[in-house]
């Protein structure tokens, strides 16, 4: 069977089936009842998604905020669903301690999606995670690092889109953040 196809009934079956020990290594999302397998895109994405969660670290550190910032193999609970998003932020007056094992029970504040070789299935599961995370009230990060794009979506906003000129901000999520483009895509 096909793993995109496979279809679960329940949480407790998607949690089941992450905790077999044949999947150990691998890290998986629940997409509209959907199991899809989480796979490594590329070293640029990669980079990309780290220098982003570096700068949100640093500003943390920088302004002395409580909160954390984790990588894609940090699950989250959304809406019922699972998501590992490439970076997230949760703060600590929100979540004081992430949970030690599976999917953080707590949906993050911030999450950013990586995106890289867009199919029809990739976006169509994109649209169905960002509307997931805008009903729990995340902010969203969409960064596309072949078009040196962002689209910035923030609940009960307008989406924004913007170029590698332009200067990414933190809204409500994080006040005071500011992150040139430049700094993530280059000049």
């Amino acid at each position: 069977m096909e793993l995109e196809k496979l279809k679960v009934t329940s949480l407790e079956e998607f949690d089941a089936f992450v905790e077999r020990p044949e999947n150990d290594e691998r890290l998986f999302e629940l997409i509209d009842g959907e199991i899809v397998e989480k796979v490594p895109t590329n070293a640029k994405a990669s980079h990309i998604a780290h220098l982003i969660a570096f700068f949100i670290e640093m500003f943390l550190r920088q302004h002395n905020i409580s909160g954390h910032v984790t990588g894609a193999d940090g699950g989250y609970v959304v809406a019922g669903e699972r998501y590992a998003p490439d970076v997230a932020y949760i703060s600590a007056a929100r979540q004081p301690e992430l949970a030690g094992k599976g999917y953080n029970p707590v949906p993050p504040e911030l999450a950013v999606e990586v995106e890289t070789n867009t199919t029809a299935q990739s976006e169509r599961q994109l649209r169905s995670k960002l509307y997931h995370y805008l009903s729990v009230g995340t902010l969203v990060w969409i960064v596309y690092p072949e078009s040196r794009e962002v689209e910035i979506h923030a609940p009960g906003k307008a989406p924004q889109k913007l170029a590698a000129a332009d200067t990414l901000t933190g809204g409500d999520v994080l006040p005071g953040f500011e992150l040139p483009l430049r700094e993530i895509f280059g000049a």
